[in-house]
């Protein structure tokens, strides 16, 4: 089902100045919109530090204490992975090889996860119709409340309490449960909602194919030399800091003080649609390298919605002319200095939520 919801592209010079001053930049220093040898060698190292982290966790077997530790950064490794390598490559802005993008995208599915749902749900549904209601499927977070178009609920009340544990079941719901919902619900009823998808046999094989190999790295090997109460905890602890950081990310760009919701009944939307990423979308912690370095640049989230081809590699350059260009424009620009001002940010947002 197909949104019918149009984005105002009358007199849209904001949209125009932006993308001439993008393309000059690029233009002026020679550089390609893609990834480039630092994101190839940040792409290498993480892959190595997987690789390395679970052969010490499953053939090593270091104390238990040691092999909290190490379960705790493979979380954030694996979410690292999801925000440098297979979110620029399930964009098409890790390389200029179409090929390339599609074997490094399939990194979601060695994960657990399945890049064919990904891109229909985020690519197409996520970043046209950002923070739209009815029509963003990112902002339809179970047992939360996050903007006024939703209705409130008596346990709501109780999300500035528990949305922390919800963040920390997320990515291990999304791969051992919301897949399998979405592969069987259109075969067993026979009807599809507004995010639903056609799914091709092919990807219908390679979904089998990756959730059993998923499986077997996660759970069957694991299982096999160290036993099933050590893998489960490793599996819990490993899914909980996974689902938190991807959780926490996404959130603080859409989900603070700042960012606009807007409804989905009407049928245009007044502004232009870059005007309304900037509206809908916020940044954090930029003059962080490091946290910039992990994040895949998704703290310039602004950038990534109205240049989601763009590698991250280039945001903190094209942060620069975006704020010019709004202050140009006299558009207000969303970000925040930190990474705890916009936390406290989002918390806040929860709690005016619960009430």
């Amino acid at each position: 089902m197909k949104s019918t919801i149009k984005f105002n592209n009358i007199n849209t010079l904001f949209s125009k100045s932006l993308k001439k001053n993008i393309n000059d930049y690029f233009n002026s220093t020679l550089q390609k919109k893609t990834g480039n040898r630092k994101l190839f060698l940040k792409a290498t190292i993480l892959i190595i530090s997987f690789i390395t982290l679970y052969s010490v966790l499953v053939f090593v077997q270091p104390h238990w204490a040691i092999s909290i530790l190490l379960c705790i950064i493979l979380g954030v490794n694996l979410a690292a992975i999801g925000f440098n390598i297979m979110h620029d490559a399930g964009h098409n802005s890790f390389s200029e090889n179409k090929k390339v993008n599609s074997i490094m995208s399939y990194s979601l599915n060695l994960l657990g996860g399945n890049i064919y749902f990904w891109k229909q749900k985020h690519n197409i549904a996520h970043h046209t119709y950002t923070n739209i209601d009815g029509e963003d499927p990112d902002i339809e977070v179970s047992f939360m409340r996050i903007h006024h178009e939703q209705k409130l609920k008596k346990h709501h009340k109780y999300q500035p309490i528990y949305f922390i544990f919800l963040y920390g079941l997320s990515y291990l719901a999304w791969i051992f449960y919301q897949d399998y919902e979405k592969y069987f619900r259109q075969k067993k009823s026979g009807l599809k909602d507004k995010f639903d998808f056609d799914f091709p046999i092919k990807e219908k094989v390679i979904f089998w194919i990756s959730k059993l190999m998923h499986a077997c790295i996660f759970i069957v090997i694991p299982i096999i030399y160290v036993g099933w109460l050590p893998t489960l905890i490793g599996i819990l602890i490993i899914g909980a800091v996974c689902g938190i950081c991807l959780a926490v990310v996404f959130q603080l760009a859409h989900v603070v003080v700042g960012t606009e919701f807007k409804s989905g009944d009407q049928p245009k939307i007044e502004e232009e649609w870059m005007i309304h990423q900037i509206q809908t979308t916020s940044n954090f912690s930029t003059k962080n390298s490091v946290l910039t370095w992990l994040l895949g640049g998704l703290n310039f989230q602004v950038e990534h919605h109205l240049f989601p081809k763009i590698s991250h590699v280039h945001y903190p350059a094209l942060n620069r002319i975006v704020r010019e260009t709004c202050e140009k424009h006299n558009i207000k620009y969303n970000e925040f200095g930190t990474f705890w001002q916009a936390l406290h940010s989002h918390v806040r947002v929860i709690k005016q939520m619960s009430v």
